[in-house]
């Protein structure tokens, strides 16, 4: 994939140049309608007051679920087949925007739908050109909402969920805050209580979330704690709390309320915060300890440190790299493909991915 330089290096400028740090607010189906699907308007009047009072320290995006939820009751005996879920999306994505719509009318400041697909990310260029945009709504007072085009987003394209859509926009815009409203307190331990901060994501935190989701929505704790992880791990704060409790979003910030993801001090390039991010990751291969090694060093990877193939990719796809133990540490976008690769994995000095394509993770 070829990029445009120029076009990169004068958004990344814009982007510098933002007068107000960047929040991503991402709000949960079980946060925002009721048990029937229908939207709770108390809680999209009380997001929206809220936000036009940040609004005036951050330019904002909005991470709405709830399109679904609110259409799938015209859909007849409703059984969330992904025919029938496209459907209820089609018909609930104006339903919540009109919500949103008449709730930030109160304060003056007009929305703007974003739906979003996975070629947005994984494709530089229009990662670039979907910036630009929402800098010219910013630009302009609007606030964006953005979701998924579900009418159109085929089955292996999809986003895991809004979680990681929601990640995948702080990351790629440099947020300095992602606020996850959910349905619940924050991330609890055994007991129930109350995780205030976390610090390091291990096998004891991860160990925390179940698999669950809630009944309207597709993710759950795991998926939170998963894309919490790579956000703080990419220098994103992170706050995990419920929505519904009073002026949330205004004591997430304060951090006094839920639970804080206490972010890494990294100094990553834009793009390279895309490519470990944002990137559409086709292949996987396993290398060997003196390849790994190697690249802690931030050296290229060479087709000789290879020792499996597990996906097959093609030249300037992004591949998982998988230390011994099947491990994923890296992200690269590679100068070959694998049945290149295969043909010459011995061959010494033959450069799979450069240094400045690998992104440690």
């Amino acid at each position: 994939m070829i990029f445009n330089s120029k076009i990169s290096i004068t958004l990344d400028k814009l982007s510098l140049n933002m007068q107000k740090p960047i929040l991503v607010f991402k709000i949960g189906t079980s946060s925002i309608t009721d048990a029937l699907g229908n939207l709770d308007e108390e809680v999209v009047q009380n997001i929206a007051k809220q936000l036009a009072t940040l609004h005036k320290e951050f330019q904002i995006v909005i991470v709405s679920s709830g399109a679904v939820g609110s259409g799938k009751k015209f859909i007849k005996n409703y059984s969330g087949k992904i025919e029938e879920r496209k459907a209820a999306a089609a018909i609930g994505n104006p339903l919540l925007i009109q919500k949103y719509s008449a709730a930030f009318s109160k304060y003056k400041i007009p929305i703007a739908q974003s739906l979003c697909e996975r070629g947005h990310f994984s494709d530089r260029a229009k990662f670039l050109q979907l910036r630009a945009t929402y800098e010219e709504l910013w630009k302009n007072g609007i606030i964006p909402i953005a979701n998924e085009n579900d009418v159109v987003s085929s089955r292996e394209l999809k986003f895991s969920d809004n979680d990681e859509l929601a990640t995948l926009l702080a990351v790629g815009f440099g947020a300095q805050l992602l606020l996850i409203g959910t349905s619940v307190k924050g991330v609890l331990d055994g007991d129930g209580n109350l995780i205030k901060r976390i610090e390091k994501f291990d096998d004891k935190v991860m160990s925390l979330a179940t698999k669950e989701t809630s009944a309207a929505g597709l993710g759950g704790m795991i998926s939170k704690l998963t894309f919490a992880h790579m956000a703080s791990s990419l220098g994103i704060k992170v706050h995990i709390f419920s929505a519904k409790e009073k002026n949330s979003l205004l004591n997430a910030v304060k951090e006094k309320t839920g639970t804080i993801c206490i972010p890494k001090n990294v100094s990553k390039s834009a793009r390279h915060k895309w490519l470990a991010s944002g990137s559409l990751v086709i292949g996987s291969i396993t290398v060997d300890e003196g390849a790994q090694k190697a690249l802690l060093k931030r050296k290229s990877l060479l087709a000789v440190g290879v020792t499996a193939i597990n996906t097959d990719f093609e030249i300037g796809e992004a591949i998982e790299i998988m230390d011994v133990n099947a491990n994923v540490f890296a992200v690269a976008r590679t100068k070959i493909s694998s049945k290149i690769l295969q043909k010459n994995i011995k061959q010494q000095n033959l450069i799979l991915a450069h240094a400045d394509d690998i992104v440690l993770i």
